[in-house]
């Protein structure tokens, strides 16, 4: 071991109120605080810390914690402090800063000071009036209506602050700009339920005098169309608006400007806006002005009071969706059919920026598509009734520039027909849409298909974690399905921060829960269709993993409730016997072996991964019950827990060491859930290691096992064959979708097969990131980087090469901070380097199978003799 260069430089830098910089109008009555230690030196290590919480800037400055002071607390733990202090109120903004002692004699400098302030978190806080446009807006497909009103400020203005939701989805203005820039607010949640409400801090756009307020409202989820059924208005048929803009003023009382009987409605150009079949625009009825004030709305109507949303007003806690990146298109191709097609090169979700000049009434029509057919158009049909256009009509006033609103598209391909004159690359713009996640992830290696893999699956992510994490981005589904999420959850963790994302849906799968504990398919739910294995254990799996990579031991109590509820469902499911061979489950779904490609039906049987999927739920409920400190159902579960693999054994297991119907899936899954006995594990391992060999090296897995099988190959000593599943680039495979030039991960193995041809058209996703759980395996085995103890406090090294790789690479952002681990064979040498964060330490392991080298934070080098194998 060398320990590279460094001096003695910390400083204390990340400063998080959950999970969030600084965030603004948060609901949470007890909220988590998090910092980070910064320095290159190695072993530094937090001795105590002290926090200080004020409701003025000034008085923090003074370090006067008229809120808390936390005291000196001897603890290294730098993540998930909980405030502790006063009552915390409505609208105040809190300050806070903290200091830490590396031992036991000098504190640190203070840090700088970060802030949260809160929502209205309160039902009295409330004055504003729920009001919906006209009888007129009744119908899904009616014009996205508008809303306006003025007010009259006339102050020296403090400050100014927009609290707002909506039925439907809103866009607000004021004084002709818009709001903040989010889209698809406020969210997709449980709607009968749970609605959540942004605050905004609008102080720069009130002016003295004269203002007005303005808002867009689009169907949305709330009221459009959803699912491959036709649903309407599964939420309701009424869009509705609820503001309260509040100005504080220098001196004087606050004034409050609320939705309410004073607002006027009217149609807007939007004349049709749906999710899933675009938008239609006609700029010829645009009303310059309409969200300013002066504007003469004289022909505008009255809004209507309607009765009070129902459910729970909450803040929004996951990260926003924005604009996040910008495309360029690649390429024009002229078609014989008088259209253009342009390819972005990146198979991508959002929308395209229209840039045009014609003449009024000039109807442009833009289609999206995914990939093309072998005649080079558009292919479509995958997109089975959604229609994903955008129709756009000049009002012929000079350049034009036009975007959706209240629709997303997932492409690549873009027709354009009816621009006039002939479009250039600058004519179109792709603008990608997802939730705001920082990235925390990386990874690289010495094999550019296996970089290019990672790159599919991160952009995977992306396109399906826009609000809530989706299936797929482009057809008439786009539902948040509980399976694909949490065989995803652990990779998506790995590259981006998913804590708050993950929080929120959470919370929608327990408000959307059925009273006999069931959960549903999706979440939010629209199907009303609940029960199945592996799907439904998405309510105990997701909340273990985030607890795994964040130290999140709320988000376990939160949730403990709905994973208690589900693991009872299924034991009554199961009855005395403990076999789960009732009711309707996916299975192994998409497994490649299916002769039913269109349904495919798994060929593993669904009881003996229900009853796996039931165990595995079973102990980690046990877990998490002793982690919470509630030691009678710990207790309890694990009792039930050890009788499940019990029974599983009996019913599964033959004398001679065959599981179930002798699959690969049938011996991943018991083995990843340790549900074997300890003897019988080696051998099925390696009745694993033959079938794959008999397959000719290739997966014939699914959705629910495949996530898991290079981990269980890696354990029981067959990494070489994990890697050859890896680097294996024909169907099924990770790396034959790269080499047929995909830039996403697909639903199907062989999405397009090897002559060219597709899937059947009515499930043939291009852009699906479940089979991109490999994510997790390239950051833990690959690369090395794992967790020992929750939140990366304490870090596993390990990185185990193979499959002719000559180095690979990742780097992790932890709530301690960045680990970094690279490794490079050269010269018969295995070279190591790493970097561990401060306040953390970890054990490192190299390939030669010496002992594990125990090190501090810190940047270091290693070697070995390396053979391959």
């Amino acid at each position: 071991m060398q320990l590279m260069d460094s001096t003695r430089t910390p400083s204390i830098t990340h400063l998080k109120c959950e999970y969030q910089i600084n965030p603004f109008g948060i609901d949470c009555r007890a909220p988590r605080l998090s910092w980070q230690l910064s320095s290159d030196d190695y072993e530094i290590t937090q001795h105590a810390y002290q926090i200080l919480v004020a409701d003025s800037r000034s008085a923090i400055e003074k370090d006067l914690a008229n809120c808390w002071d936390s005291g000196i607390v001897k603890s290294s733990a730098s993540i998930q402090q909980v405030y502790q202090g006063v009552e915390l109120r409505s609208r105040q903004r809190y300050y806070w800063k903290v200091r830490l002692w590396l031992d036991e004699d000098q504190p640190s400098e203070w840090s700088e000071i970060a802030f949260w302030e809160m929502a209205l978190i309160n039902t009295d806080d409330w004055q504003a009036l729920w009001i919906s446009p006209d009888e007129e807006d009744i119908h899904p497909d009616a014009p996205a209506p508008l809303m306006r009103r003025v007010f009259h400020f006339d102050a020296e203005l403090e400050k100014a602050r927009l609290y707002i939701t909506s039925l439907g989805l809103y866009e607000a203005y004021i004084n002709g700009k818009r709001v903040g820039d989010q889209y698809f607010t406020p969210g997709w949640t449980s709607y009968h339920k749970r609605l959540q409400v942004q605050t905004y801090d609008v102080s720069e756009l009130i002016k003295e005098g004269e203002n007005a307020l303005a808002v867009w409202l689009g169907n949305g989820w709330y009221r459009g169309r959803l699912g491959w059924q036709g649903q309407r208005a599964i939420y309701g048929d009424r869009l509705a608006l609820f503001a309260q803009l509040e100005l504080q003023p220098l001196q004087g009382e606050r004034m409050v400007v609320i939705s309410d009987e004073h607002w006027k409605t009217h149609l807007s150009p939007l004349i049709k806006s749906q999710i899933y079949d675009g938008e239609t625009y006609d700029a010829r009825l645009e009303e310059d002005g309409w969200n300013s004030f002066g504007f003469n709305d004289k022909r505008w109507r009255k809004v209507y009071l309607i009765r009070p949303y129902a459910g729970q007003l909450v803040a929004a806690s996951a990260p926003a969706v924005r604009a996040i990146n910008y495309i360029r298109p690649k390429q024009i191709m002229a078609r014989p059919n008088g259209e253009y097609i342009f390819d972005f090169g990146q198979n991508m979700v959002g929308w395209v920026r229209l840039l045009v000049e014609g003449e009024a009434g000039t109807i442009i029509t833009i289609r999206h598509a995914e990939v093309l057919d072998r005649f080079g158009n558009l292919y479509s049909d995958n997109l089975r009734s959604a229609k994903q256009s955008v129709i756009y009509i000049l009002k012929g006033q000079g350049l034009e520039i036009y975007q959706p609103h209240f629709s997303f598209q997932g492409f690549r391909y873009v027709s354009v027909r009816g621009y006039p004159d002939t479009p250039t690359l600058d004519s179109l713009l792709g603008v990608v849409l997802h939730s705001d996640m920082t990235p925390t992830g990386t990874f690289t290696c010495s094999n550019p298909l296996i970089d290019q893999l990672y790159q599919n699956i991160v952009w995977s992510q992306k396109g399906n974690f826009l609000d809530v994490p989706t299936d797929c981005p482009q057809r008439d589904e786009r539902l948040g399905w509980t399976g694909d999420a949490q065989v995803f959850a652990l990779s998506a963790a790995m590259n981006m921060d998913v804590a708050g994302f993950f929080t929120k849906w959470l919370r929608d799968l327990a408000a959307d829960q059925r009273q006999d504990g069931s959960v549903p398919h999706v979440a939010p739910d629209m199907l009303e269709e609940s029960g199945s294995s592996a799907w439904g254990d998405a309510a105990v799996i997701v909340p273990w993993i985030i607890y795994q990579v964040y130290g999140d031991e709320r988000i376990l109590e939160e949730q403990f409730e709905s994973m208690q509820r589900w693991v009872d469902y299924i034991h009554t499911q199961a009855g005395d016997e403990l076999i789960w061979n009732s009711g309707f489950h996916f299975g192994d779904w998409l497994a490649s072996l299916s002769t039913q490609p269109l349904f495919p039906k798994p060929v593993t049987n669904t009881d003996l991964i229900a009853t796996a999927f039931f165990a595995h739920s079973t102990d980690l409920l046990a877990r998490s019950a002793a982690i919470l400190e509630k030691e009678a159902l710990a207790k309890t579960y694990r009792s039930l827990f050890e009788q499940i693999k019990s029974a599983f054994n009996r019913e599964f297991v033959s004398p001679s060491g065959r599981i179930g119907s002798n699959t690969q899936a049938a011996y991943v899954i018991p083995l990843m859930f340790d549900l074997l006995p300890e003897d019988q594990r080696k051998d099925a391992a390696h009745r694993l290691a033959k079938l794959i060999e008999k397959n000719d090296g290739r997966l014939s897995t699914g959705f629910v096992s495949t996530p898991y099988i290079c981990h269980v190959l890696t354990r029981y000593g067959y990494s070489e064959i994990a890697y050859q599943l890896l680097i294996q680039d024909s169907p099924p495979s990770w790396l034959y979708a790269v080499k047929k030039g995909a830039t996403t991960i697909w639903e199907h193995w062989d999405s397009i097969k090897p002559d060219g041809s597709f899937q059947d058209a009515l499930m043939n996703s291009f852009n699906h990131y479940a089979n991109g759980a490999i994510a997790d395996w390239l950051y833990q085995v690959v690369a090395g980087i794992r967790p020992a103890e929750p939140g990366f406090k304490s870090i596993l090294i390990q990185p185990i090469p193979g499959g002719n790789l000559t180095y690979a690479k990742a780097t992790y952002q932890s709530m301690y901070g960045l680990i970094c681990c690279a490794w490079e064979i050269r010269d018969s040498n295995f070279n190591l380097e790493i970097q561990i964060p401060p306040n953390t330490h970890a054990q490192v392991y190299l390939p030669d199978g010496s002992l594990p080298n125990q090190v501090g934070s810190g940047s270091y080098r290693f070697s070995c003799p390396w053979r391959a194998s």
